[in-house]
């Protein structure tokens, strides 16, 4: 495996979709030369390791629970579940999602109304029983900006209560809180999609958004202002933070494609004044909370040396050259393959490990961020699926990349490594070798930074389907590790069944199966397999042979 950098030149329109967690996005591809005898790590789900992952001893053990970073937490693991804000909270209606999806003249009536999702507002204390019931060791979910800050410069103390409360409870029963401070969502007055022109200029009611030349430095502050309250604020409990969550599906759903609110579509008319703009102060934006983190939370809070750990999490894919519904061998295909690859694994990495930005997003940070540079701790590692990549035939002239998804396939779409793989709900292939590659990959690349799965799962009706995905995850991971891959933990996506934005209520990743009725939680074998492995720190013979290995996945009910 070789990885050096790719060089590319920016074609003159790019388009392609992606079948990201819950919808399709637009992506910017680009056209790239391969250097000479370079590989990209990505074709290596086509050879995807056979046999059981283990560690040195031969038995599928997992440490305790360690520092996210630093040398002390080498060798150590958590288990946990995730979740984020707007897709289990209560009716917010100072959210953007709120307003995107709300039934006409309240909202805009885009998709599936978010209403109240699955209370985990108002059943948050509750839902700390779910974790513990689990004997999970770790949690990490975001605080809803919106509730914070419902409007501008003016904080809700009863919100700021409500977290401090669900974070006391979580400590009380033993499990760290691990906090994501931005997950695809943001108060109305950041960008409001009932104005997402803008009409009157950047002000209190809207900020005209990240990608806005005014406005978007405007966000950034805002962002700072918001982080440093919750150092303040909670720091004394929490080392562990997350400044955004996917930044490049966010940022092309909002910005490029007008699938996120507030929707601005500017991939194929203005990509440099929409995702390129909206991309350089998001990073910007990291890169303060990342300040604002450290030197607000001072307190060593579960004594490993270190008062903030802050990383930020990426989409990764297993990404396959393909032709005319085939795996492809084609230089154009493989070019077209890696350059997606790039944008969606390194180029956020690569700038702030660097300090620099790509604004071509052709493989060079040819604007110089000194600012940036070493601001990552920690990656999040979350992986959803596998998918064909094709440069030609692309979407429209002057296209040359384009990744399968659905219905749009344009010879990208390649025959499934098992027909078990598919995932109805998502209309993608879940590859659960993937996983694996994509942690090798990481670590050869970035052998200094720790890695954590911070979202990993399916969206199924099967019970034993969603147990195998676990195992198999772990068999992954525990495999990477004992290759020396520095892994240090694993989420489950999701704790409960909840709102998974584009698709709504349909697709059910939960650990805990909701009834939308009467927002009841129930366990499924996958919440209770996870439990047995978290408590035994370890997959075991039996859980691997019965829902372990590389076979065929249970199918849907």
């Amino acid at each position: 495996m070789s990885l050096a950098r790719t060089t590319c030149a920016r074609p003159n329109v790019a388009l392609a979709l992606l079948p990201v967690l819950s919808l399709p996005v637009a992506l910017l591809p680009l056209a790239c030369n391969e250097p000479a005898g370079a590989t990209d790590s990505a074709s290596a789900g086509e050879t995807g390791a056979t046999g059981e992952p283990t560690t040195g001893d031969g038995v599928q053990q997992f440490p305790p629970i360690g520092p996210i970073v630093g040398p002390d937490g080498k060798g150590s693991f958590r288990f946990g579940a995730a979740s984020a804000a707007t897709q289990i909270e209560d009716k917010n209606p100072a959210v953007d999602w709120y307003v995107w999806t709300a039934p006409p003249p309240e909202g805009l009536g885009r998709g599936t109304f978010v209403g109240d999702a699955a209370r985990g507002y108002t059943l948050a204390l509750q839902d700390v029983d779910l974790l513990a019931a689990l004997g999970l060791d770790s949690y990490r979910f975001s605080i809803e900006w919106a509730r914070i800050e419902p409007q501008r410069d003016q904080i809700d103390p009863d919100a700021l209560a409500h977290y401090d409360a669900f974070i006391d409870a979580l400590l009380a029963r033993g499990i760290r809180p691990m906090i994501t401070l931005h997950h695809f969502s943001n108060p109305t007055w950041i960008d409001d999609p009932r104005d997402k022109n803008c009409a009157n200029g950047p002000g209190d009611a809207n900020l005209c958004g990240w990608n806005h030349p005014e406005g978007g430095p405007l966000v950034v502050d805002e962002f700072r202002e918001h982080v440093a309250l919750l150092a303040e604020t909670y720091g004394d409990r929490v080392d562990e933070w997350v400044t955004v969550n996917e930044p490049v599906n966010y940022l092309l759903g909002a910005y490029g494609q007008e699938t996120f609110p507030p929707g601005k579509n500017g991939v194929l008319t203005d990509i440099d004044g929409t995702v390129i703009a909206a991309s350089r102060n998001y990073l910007a934006a990291h890169a303060a909370a990342y300040d604002a983190l450290k030197a607000g939370d001072q307190t060593d809070a579960d004594a490993d040396g270190l008062p903030a750990s802050v990383g930020f999490t990426q989409a990764v894919a297993s990404w396959v050259p393909a032709r005319a519904g085939q795996l492809s061998d084609d230089p154009v295909d493989i070019g077209a393959r890696d350059r997606v690859a790039y944008v969606y694994h390194h180029l956020f990495v690569d700038a702030l490990l660097e300090g620099g930005f790509d604004p071509q997003f052709d493989g060079t940070l040819d604007e110089p961020h000194p600012e940036w540079k070493g601001r990552l701790d920690w990656l999040g590692v979350q992986y959803y699926f596998r998918a064909g990549v094709t440069g030609d035939p692309g979407l429209m002239p002057l296209i040359d990349a384009t990744p399968c998804f659905g219905e749009i396939d344009f010879g990208a779409c390649v025959p499934m490594l098992d027909p078990s793989h598919a995932v109805p709900a998502m209309d993608y292939e879940h590859d659960p070798r993937g996983l694996y590659e994509r942690l090798v990959e990481f670590g050869a690349r970035w052998p200094d930074l720790p890695l954590v799965v911070t979202e990993s799962g399916i969206a199924t009706e099967s019970g034993p389907r969603r147990a195998e995905v676990v195992v198999r995850a772990l068999e992954g991971i525990a495999r990477a590790r004992d290759e020396g891959v520095d892994v240090r933990g694993y989420y489950h996506w999701s704790l409960y069944d909840n709102f998974e934005w584009a698709l709504g209520f349909v697709p059910r990743f939960g650990l805990y199966r909701v009834d939308y009725a009467t927002y009841a939680r129930t366990p499924t074998e996958g919440a209770t397999v996870l439990g047995e492995i978290a408590a035994a720190r370890e997959i075991g013979p039996e859980r691997a042979e019965k829902y372990g290995g590389d076979g065929p996945l249970t199918p849907e009910p």
